[in-house]
């Protein structure tokens, strides 16, 4: 839908230390975002670290406005960067061409000196809370790190006039710890390429299932904050009662080498983009999604949209999408024991876990991209107007 007259096109800088091709929740749903921006006709400058996809003499602004400036890999995620400060540059850059508003994404030293950047020169500017660093610290060994980043986190977005979150739960978190301006914002799902139409015998073949066994898929990084250790046992407890279930894990990440090592009767897929992801969606039966530390969880909806039997806990996307028993499991937060029975249950009642996929498709028929783009607009104008 393009802007209409009555409402003049936005120009807008989105800085943001992760964005596609990378591959993981964030760089996806701000990609989505800048593309329903670009298509309603606003003019769009994305800033970010250079990747190792760019060209060797990529820098400085494309014909695009999109700004790419220095950074390095993130410790123990070689696929993920992070941005050097870069307030002068940023200045220079928004003095010569001065955007209505700043979007920043993440709290890196990119982002950090993007929001300073922004104050200095007057610029409205907004932030997004994606990821819950600080309850990470505790699968890499910094547990004791977790305050610390806690109120890093908080006073960074102290600093924006609105936080955009993903889900309601996770704004009265925020506003409970006095953090003002939070506004929901939410996920899409694209029902067009997540479709259970998708689905391939060949594929389940090629994953030693037959018509009738029972696929288990985990799709999502190989990674410790990921719970997947408790995937594997819900699954090892449903080989025992179904031992022609197979179990694909699709992603990638620190942790593949070593459960590769480990389990070698498991199918894993790497990482699937596109189509090829959304085969592999299609082809499964039951959706293991046993993280606790998602701010949402895009894999949950786009299983949904699939046509899954979605096993979850009660938080995050889970919350907000699944009605227990009607399109799909949660469980309460962190009780392993039930999460490994209903993982069980489904994968022995066909019956169910077809009525719960027919319900998980027809759940998400109105979660398109197109209206969290327009709530995205809805709010920088507001924040422009609160000056």
């Amino acid at each position: 839908m393009p802007t209409d007259a009555a409402r003049p096109p936005l120009d807008l800088a989105i800085v943001t230390e992760t964005y596609p091709p990378e591959v993981n929740g964030v760089a996806m749903t701000l990609g989505r975002l800048v593309d329903g921006l670009r298509g309603n006709g606003h003019r769009v400058r994305v800033v970010r670290p250079r990747q190792p996809a760019d060209a060797p003499a990529a820098g400085g602004a494309d014909e695009t406005g999109d700004l790419t400036l220095p950074g390095m890999a993130l410790p123990g995620y070689a696929g993920l960067r992070f941005g050097w400060p870069a307030r002068r540059r940023l200045c220079a850059a928004w003095r010569a061409a001065r955007p209505d508003a700043v979007h920043v994404v993440t709290e890196g030293p990119l982002g950090w000196s993007a929001v300073a950047a922004a104050r200095q020169l007057g610029i409205p500017v907004t932030s997004g809370f994606h990821t819950n660093f600080d309850r990470y610290s505790r699968h890499y060994g910094v547990g004791w790190l977790q305050p610390t980043l806690a109120a890093y986190l908080r006073g960074f977005h102290r600093r924006t006039r609105a936080t955009l979150v993903p889900t309601a739960a996770l704004a009265a978190s925020l506003a409970g710890e006095g953090l003002a301006g939070v506004r929901v914002l939410g996920r899409g799902v694209d029902t067009q390429l997540f479709d259970p139409a998708r689905r391939s015998a060949a594929l389940r073949a090629a994953w030693g299932a037959g018509a009738d066994d029972p696929v288990a898929l985990y799709v999502g990084r190989l990674a410790a904050e990921k719970n997947i250790g408790l995937a594997l046992r819900a699954f090892a407890a449903v080989q025992e009662r179904c031992p022609r279930a197979r179990l694909v894990l699709v992603g990638d990440g620190p942790l593949r080498a070593s459960l590769q090592r480990r389990f070698p009767q498991h199918h894993f897929a790497g990482q699937r983009l596109g189509e090829d992801l959304a085969t592999h969606y299609a082809s499964g039966d039951l959706f293991l999604f046993p993280s606790l530390t998602e701010t949402f969880g895009n894999v949950t909806q786009e299983a949904l949209a699939s046509g899954l039997a979605v096993l979850a806990f009660r938080s995050a996307a889970a919350a907000e999408t699944i009605v227990d028993g009607e399109n799909g499991r949660t469980v309460d937060p962190g009780d392993e024991a039930a999460f490994m029975r209903a993982a069980v249950q489904l994968a022995r009642a066909d019956d169910i876990r077809r009525r719960l996929g027919e319900r998980a498709r027809q759940s998400m028929g109105e979660r398109g991209w197109e209206t969290v783009a327009l709530r995205f607009e809805v709010v920088l104008r507001e924040a422009i107007g609160a000056g």
